[in-house]
């Protein structure tokens, strides 16, 4: 392949740079104005308590939108939901053909069966370590380990050099399900010349080495086996090679296993359709294993970070139909606490706690989780096979992109770059730098409805949320004299003895009353001046009673 003079070669995040998660890769080969694209990973990430009633949230297509017919094709590295989790989503806005391998695939279809408007989405499946070629772009698929099946990293060969894209990955000896790190193909990589690696970040910090699932499944044997009771294990529904050692040890132990919540079938199905869980007893279904004795059954859940919907948050309240906790019984947990999930997780264990089940977690039990994603000795090696004359750091908030850079730089390679969500990075030719800077924010599913991130409904929530919501009603005449009212309501809104909340809806009404009787005569007729003439009054008042300003709904009423 040769490169015309004035072809670029360039990397462009939209998600994933400066946050961990919501993965949104794109590459452009060509001159600046008639640039042919791949994208790589289309994820999501997920609300937390600053977004109310947001659980999912998009990376924003805007610039790749507008350049649709130029994307060659959607490349998906492994399953996770920061990986594929938009693509049912956002395929519409982008119809390019998506590639995945079966693993990936299986789970892709049936995101994509939920929504109608994906019907013509095509996906081809690429064997593991098969090959792509999509325009300017030769795309080999490179065997990683990672905490889920078939993890990919990608070697993109254009004429303008290749790019090793790693997606997520470890580097585990024994990964129970799968095979072992391609290092040869790595190597080979390295000494054809690899001009950039673009690399997982997440652990850059934690020196060492992330462990092997296979010490993982030893340490769940050892501890299951000497527990009594009903037993619930909670674990990422995706690490399927952690179900696998979760169901053995059970197994091992004298106890079925129940799969509770949808996502574990999900991926159970998955596993199977790709030959994995051989050798296995047949799942107990809800119904068996309640009638089942409490020694002789283990139930594998989904829910370790608290999630509210999840199955276990259901087991905690005593709210499922079916899996009851309580004194004598065990919950392991075989997961992590993802940052800003510690407040939903550690109120989880409390409830679990406070029905009388014993909890064992990483914290007091060590071995019985390990990370996905490489400690510092693993990115060495992956520098040393790879070689790159650019290292850009991704998957990763700012302090871990930063740090990942200077690491790269003690490695000894000649040049680094640390970009942003949005910002467009010239690989080729010349030095790596920033050269453009494009749209790249967020969309929030509110209610199944794509929304702005700053969106209007969304902002009134977490004001109401914040400072309390105060409602005003005031029926008129057809003179403009008040009949009615004015009468106030309050919501979410504190009062004391000393000052009622009668009493101060009584003065807020009072107020209002005054902001009525100043308007005009013509401005009384106007239902809209009304409105806002007493939603101004009760917001003055409230800011000298609460020192806030709650949301004001006012409403007016003729007769």
């Amino acid at each position: 392949m040769k490169a015309k003079d004035q072809d670029e070669l360039v990397f462009l995040p939209l998600g994933g740079s400066n946050e961990i998660g919501m993965n949104f890769n794109l590459y452009g080969y060509g001159p600046p104005h008639a640039r042919k694209w791949i994208v790589v990973d289309l994820g999501v990430t997920f609300g937390d308590q600053t977004t109310p009633g947001v659980e999912i949230i998009l990376p924003d297509p805007e610039f790749i939108r507008e350049h649709a017919k130029d994307i060659l094709g959607i490349v998906l590295t492994h399953a996770h939901e920061d990986h594929i989790g938009a693509v049912a989503w956002l395929w519409p806005q982008l119809r390019a053909p998506l590639y995945a391998t079966p693993f990936t695939a299986f789970l892709l279809r049936e995101k994509l069966r939920e929504n109608e408007d994906c019907a013509d989405a095509q996906i081809t499946e690429v064997p593991l370590g098969g090959k792509v070629t999509l325009g300017p772009f030769e795309i080999d698929l490179i065997t990683l380990t990672h905490s889920i099946p078939e993890p990919n990293g990608l070697a993109i060969r254009t004429p303008l050099g290749t790019i090793l894209h790693t997606g997520d990955w470890k580097i585990d000896p024994d990964p129970v399900l799968g095979s072992t790190t391609d290092e040869a193909a790595i190597v080979k990589l390295g000494d054809e010349g690899v001009l950039a690696m673009v690399c997982d970040s997440t652990n850059v910090f934690v020196d060492g080495e992330a462990g092997s699932e296979a010490d993982v499944r030893d340490a769940l044997a050892d501890l299951i086996s000497g527990l009594r009771g009903k037993v619930a294990v909670a674990c990422f529904a995706s690490n399927v090679a952690r179900m696998d050692s979760v169901i053995r040890a059970a197994e091992a132990a004298g106890r079925r296993v129940c799969l509770v919540g949808r996502s574990m079938h999900r991926m159970a199905a998955a596993a199977k359709s790709v030959g994995l869980f051989v050798g296995i007893k047949d799942f107990l279904t809800d119904q068996q294993a309640g009638a089942a004795p409490d020694n002789e059954v283990l139930f594998l859940c989904t829910g370790s970070q608290g999630e509210a919907r999840a199955a276990l948050s259901r087991i905690a309240d005593g709210t499922h139909q079916h899996v009851k906790l309580g004194a004598g019984d065990s919950c392991v947990f075989s997961s992590r606490v993802i940052p800003g999930n510690e407040i939903p997780i550690r109120n989880l264990q409390n409830r679990l706690a406070d029905r009388g089940v014993r909890l064992y977690t990483e914290r007091d039990h060590p071995g019985i989780h390990v990370s996905g994603h490489p400690c510092r000795d693993e990115l060495a090696r992956m520098y040393h096979w790879a070689r790159p004359q650019i290292a850009v750091p991704t998957h990763g908030e700012r302090r871990h992109l930063l740090e990942h850079a200077a690491f790269a730089k003690d490695l000894q390679v000649p040049q680094t770059v640390a970009p942003r969500n949005g910002d467009m990075v010239r690989l080729a030719p010349g030095r790596a730098e920033i050269i453009d800077e494009v749209p790249a924010g967020r969309i929030y599913v509110d209610a199944g409805v794509l929304t702005p991130e700053n969106g209007d409904a969304l902002r009134e929530r977490r004001h109401a949320a914040f400072n309390g919501v105060l409602a005003v009603s005031v029926v008129l005449d057809g003179r403009g004299k008040i009949v009615s009212g004015p009468l106030v309501r309050a919501l979410g809104l504190p009062a004391d003895d000393d000052y009622p909340m009668d009493e101060v809806l009584d003065d807020l009404a009072g107020e209002a009353q005054q902001a009525f009787g100043r308007l005009k005569g013509d401005q009384r007729d106007i239902d809209s001046e009304v409105e806002t003439a007493l939603s101004r009054a009760v917001k003055k008042a409230s800011q000298r009673v609460w020192g806030r300003r709650p949301v004001v709904e006012t409403t007016v009423l003729r007769v």
